[in-house]
């Protein structure tokens, strides 16, 4: 690994970089480590400020969105594989860009029970198709996106122009997916990635259970009048992890995060001059990147949503939204998490019974 070139130190996830500079010999090594880790971040929040705003020129202030969504899909399949095929894969990325293009469209055309049933679809198709790898974690990508463009919603031309982006984000990240991708070989296809869907899967109940908690977390949530209800639905998509170990750290990290967060997003707000608030989102970019722990990330995480919400809410109703809408969030996906397990042991139960009554 310290024979790497400085571009294929930069090719290297945040994993791998830190494993570099926490592994280096001496001091000399590990100042050069940390200078390429250093420039590879700023080099990516350059990147990704670049993305978004020609995205937001092309297709508009209200779809800027849109491009957050893009630049995720086409940064994270770079090296994130969907387990099947390459050929296939890219027909998946299709569907999946397609129901991000419908799917939160129709579910703010609806009222609150029928956006639940298409959610809870919606989610669960995002989940199988797009999700299978778990280790993978596509669901932080796929689903992200989808609450996203929920809790966003555009109208008449701007919607058209939002299909066209997301139609152009397809585009890009199946020819980034192809790409890298081609000349690895899967034996598994589309079919097979069906054919695993089973209640008695380990993953299938993990995906049943994600889209089940969140699109009922945040229909009760629409049901109590809860302001920005896509935050809730991103504190829920945190802590329904398919490990419990996964689970109970975010959980005990999430609330936390954001209210530190919230304070020093405070804190800033009170010394520097008004013109410069958008400047605070960017220091939180730079923050994620540095960030080892969850709880950091969700500190600096909330300094971007933050600065989004406040020409809506104003400074004192974002960041008590925030609060409000993360516990409920966190508090909510780790009772429905624990209520879910417990039916599905008791259909097991049933099930165990009846099968061993009939073989009897």
């Amino acid at each position: 690994m310290d024979h790497l070139s400085i571009y294929q130190e930069l090719q290297l996830n945040q994993a791998g970089s830190k494993a570099l500079i926490k592994n280096s010999k001496d001091n000399r090594e590990r100042g050069r480590h940390l200078l390429i880790y250093i420039f590879k971040v700023f080099l990516t929040l350059a990147f990704c400020m670049v993305f978004v705003t020609a995205y937001t020129g092309i297709f508009g202030e209200s779809n800027s969105v849109a491009g957050v969504v893009v630049l995720l899909t086409v940064m994270v399949f770079r090296s994130a594989d969907l387990g099947i095929k390459a050929s296939h894969g890219n027909g998946v990325i299709a569907v999946l860009f397609i129901i991000l293009a419908v799917g939160p469209k129709l579910t703010n055309m609806v009222s609150p029970g029928w956006g639940f049933f298409l959610n809870f679809v919606f989610l669960l198709l995002i989940l199988t198709l797009g999700c299978h790898n778990i280790i993978m974690a596509n669901h932080a990508t796929w689903v992200l996106g989808y609450l996203l463009l929920q809790g966003n919603d555009v109208s008449g031309r701007e919607y058209f122009m939002r299909v066209l982006a997301l139609a152009l984000g397809a585009l890009l990240t199946v020819l980034v997916f192809y790409r890298n991708h081609r000349g690895i070989r899967y034996k598994r296809g589309l079919g097979d990635l069906l054919r695993e869907f089973a209640f008695s899967s380990a993953r299938t109940k993990w995906q049943l259970r994600m889209a089940l908690g969140i699109s009922s977390g945040m229909f009760l949530a629409q049901l109590l009048h809860l302001p920005r209800v896509m935050w809730a639905g991103f504190a829920m998509m945190s802590i329904i992890q398919p490990f419990r170990r996964d689970l109970l750290n975010r959980f005990k990290y999430r609330f936390p995060g954001n209210l530190i967060g919230c304070v020093l997003f405070f804190g800033l707000c009170a010394v520097i001059p008004e013109s410069f608030y958008g400047c605070i989102g960017m220091l939180g970019g730079i923050g994620v990147g540095f960030s080892a722990t969850y709880l950091w990330q969700t500190v600096f995480n909330s300094f971007g949503a933050l600065t989004m919400a406040m020409g809506m809410f104003g400074m004192a109703g974002s960041m008590a939204l925030r609060l409000i809408n993360n516990l409920f969030g966190v508090v909510y996906g780790l009772v429905f998490d624990f209520l879910f397990e417990k039916v599905c042991c008791a259909i097991e139960r049933i099930t165990g019974g009846m099968e061993s009554a009939d073989a009897a």
